[in-house]
């Protein structure tokens, strides 16, 4: 798989797309200051606590005060707080040797939070979820520090393993290097970039995470809460720390001081994969460029259209998304039950593609089409899981109900990604709204093959002036005209209707001059 990272950066903010054999996968904006982000380290003060939740809210600087629950407080919540406090105050006897700091005892997994936060102190804590809708921040006490190959957990002396790391022997070797090479009281999480990693690269990870430690302690000394402490890296950054691989193949950047960034990111965090990061100049727009634009069009919107004719009807609500899996136009040949699976399993492509670009989180309802045999719910249930493997935030599949409906939970950290694409009607001059113009030939060559699969042959295309010339531009073996021809074996003939709206278009049969109705 190739992946490719495309980066817009404009006055409004920073555009990143991901792209996976040439397909967007995911769409992340960064506009202005990004504050408030998963990651994001705050000292906040304690306003209220709420027994009756077992919670407590913090005031981290956000217009409504963080939620922070018992279960998110760390079993080491009570060194947290002796941490901060110490820090604080400027008293870190322990110096830069993390080690010499005594941990206190940890607190009980089924305990109160009126029995461990007393008063309303000042606590260290980090954002575990973005604030969505009227909702502020939520928190953890947890913190981890994320790095390439590992993720280290400070007030602990535990090393885990990925579980998608199989090998028993490459387990084995990774505990023992990550046990030599750890600073005391710092447990560590090996990721599965970690996998065949040797000594030294996983030592210069942990290095540059111990001096991020020292950076929060040093930040911390005589902060008043709220007071963000450490901010997340940038989406590019992390993007790249999460995901860079070999099989990343390219990233633009169309600014000259991001260029320089990224490029002396990458250089430090993985010098053999310098030479992928490249610089668009070009007179075009980046996007536009490699066909992001185009694919953001049709991607988004209540209604995903799929390649063989069906689509996908995707509608929110305050609880859940439903997704709703249709037919459409795909031709019934091979039979109900075998066309039932052969769109649902094009379909499943889609919907783990859609939960990755929209960032769908909660609750999510699949209506698939009715299947019968039950090999075939497992064969669907199975490609699901298999197409969302490659999705990074945790999500559970469960099979296809009796009803033929598919229940799926995927991680909320951060709010839908909602794009509008709906155009300004230029026949109207903005009193109504069309589909995306962008798409059109595309629309019309899917309604072509349509009427071609239903037997028409003779056939002339109304269409306004601009798009007639847009689709015979050229000369006429390399028009678009042209192509449609040698892919469906059938001449099209293009007339130009001057009263046509530009964004209408009206097939007729050329024998009886009569529209076909669609």
């Amino acid at each position: 798989m190739n992946k490719e990272l495309i980066i817009n950066s404009s006055a409004d903010g920073v555009e990143i797309a991901l792209l996976e054999d040439k397909k967007l996968v995911e769409l992340h904006f960064e506009k202005g200051q990004n504050n408030f982000a998963v990651g994001d380290l705050y000292l906040g003060k304690v306003k209220k606590l709420m027994p009756g939740l077992n919670a407590a809210f913090v005031d981290v600087g956000y217009e409504k005060d963080a939620f922070l629950h018992y279960t998110d407080l760390s079993p080491y919540f009570r060194s947290l707080m002796k941490f901060s406090k110490l820090s604080l105050e400027g008293n870190t006897n322990w110096g830069n040797d993390f080690g010499k700091f005594k941990n206190e005892a940890e607190i009980l997994k089924s305990g109160k939070i009126t029995e461990v936060v007393n008063h309303k102190p000042e606590i260290l804590v980090q954002v575990l979820k973005e604030p969505i809708s009227n909702k502020g921040p939520r928190l953890s006490c947890e913190i981890s520090l994320p790095g390439r190959f590992v993720v280290m957990t400070p007030f602990n002396d535990v090393v885990a393993i990925s579980r998608k790391i199989h090998s028993a022997d490459e387990r084995k070797r990774l505990q023992r290097t990550v046990e030599a090479i750890k600073p005391k009281n710092f447990g560590v999480i090996v990721r599965t970039a970690a996998e065949g990693k040797n000594t030294a690269e996983l030592h210069n990870d942990v290095m540059e995470l111990t001096k991020m430690w020292q950076n929060i302690q040093d930040n911390l000394k005589g902060s008043k809460a709220p007071k963000l402490i450490m901010g997340e890296q940038d989406k590019t950054t992390s993007i790249l720390r999460d995901l860079l691989s070999e099989s990343f193949q390219k990233v633009v950047v169309n600014d000259k001081k991001m260029h320089a960034e990224t490029k002396e990111y990458i250089s430090r965090i993985a010098p053999e994969k310098e030479e992928i990061v490249s610089f668009h100049n070009g007179g075009t727009n980046v996007f536009d460029q490699y066909g992001v634009t185009k694919q953001v069009k049709a991607s988004f919107g209540k209604t995903v259209n799929l390649s063989s004719g069906a689509y996908l009807i995707i509608e929110h609500t305050e609880a859940l998304h439903v997704i709703d899996v249709n037919s459409g136009t795909r031709s019934a040949e091979m039979g109900q039950e075998q066309n039932a699976l052969v769109t649902n399993l094009e379909a499943a492509e889609e919907i783990a593609r859609q939960m990755r670009l929209r960032d769908l989180g909660g609750i999510i309802i699949i209506d698939f089409i009715d299947m019968k045999l039950p090999n075939n719910k497992k064969a669907l249930h199975e490609a699901v899981e298999k197409f969302m493997s490659t999705d990074r935030a945790r999500h559970t599949v469960l099979p296809v109900s009796k009803f033929g409906l598919m229940q799926i939970t995927r991680q909320r950290l951060r709010p839908e990604l909602n794009i509008s694409t709906a155009e300004i009607c230029p026949t109207c001059k903005g009193t109504g709204k069309i589909g995306p113009s962008i798409l059109l030939a595309d629309d019309i060559e899917k309604d072509l093959k349509y009427l071609i699969n239903q037997g028409h042959r003779q056939l002339a295309l109304h269409v306004h002036p601009i798009m007639s010339a847009y689709l015979t531009k050229g000369n006429f073996f390399n028009s678009i005209q042209w192509k449609w021809y040698w892919k469906h074996k059938v001449k099209v003939k293009i007339v130009t209707d001057n009263n046509s709206p530009i964004t209408e278009y009206h097939f007729y049969d050329r024998r009886t001059d009569d529209i076909i109705k669609l």
